[in-house]
């Protein structure tokens, strides 16, 4: 039986594409915390589309692996790796979800416009609340400490699975290539 052990190529492309918009956008938010001013104005300016940008597209990417199934890990793969691997996608996607939702909460609590572009703006999903402003701008801050330590655990995973291990986990989601197929 044939099965390919490479990611769809939406899913690849999803992942190369959101890879530095969240590195960039993790960027912003530590530059934002140290501005002040006029640049202050310009670093919010891009990190809210950018918030919104990263949640349109872990929604599709979300629906693609729901619905073309990943590549499956080595049958060598201990059983803790495993549990790991699934924990640590489930919390990326949950984190790719959560900090764009609970930073537009944020806003809309504080009444601050999310501004796209020009005059594109995103409705409020909360009432103007100042305590729920503050408690999600907490929230949003310990959010983004949590998806920058996973974003490292999974760096250090890709990278000590490409160049330690070199069991092709590494290459189902790196690779250009169409998907190869093992098999007859």
């Amino acid at each position: 039986m044939n099965r390919v052990v490479r990611f769809s190529a939406l899913a690849r492309v999803l992942h190369w594409l959101m890879a530095p918009l969240i590195l960039g956008m993790l960027l912003v938010g530590v530059f934002m915390a140290a501005t002040e001013g006029p640049a202050y104005a310009t670093l919010v300016a891009l990190h809210r589309p950018m918030g919104i940008g990263i949640l349109l597209l872990a929604a599709i990417r979300l629906a693609n692996r729901l619905i073309v199934r990943p590549p499956p890990l080595p049958a060598a793969m201990p059983a803790i790796q495993r549990v790991a691997a699934l924990g640590s996608h489930i919390a990326l996607y949950a984190l790719m979800i959560a900090m764009p939702l609970v930073g537009w909460g944020m806003l809309s609590a504080g009444a601050y416009p999310v501004v796209l572009w020009g005059a594109v703006r995103l409705p409020p999903i909360l009432p103007h609340d100042p305590t729920l402003f503050a408690l999600l701008r907490q929230l949003h801050s310990w959010l983004a400490f949590a998806l920058f330590g996973v974003v490292v655990v999974h760096v250090g995973a890709a990278l000590l699975h490409g160049l330690i291990l070199r069991d092709g986990v590494f290459p189902a989601m790196a690779s250009l290539r169409r998907g190869r197929r093992e098999g007859p």
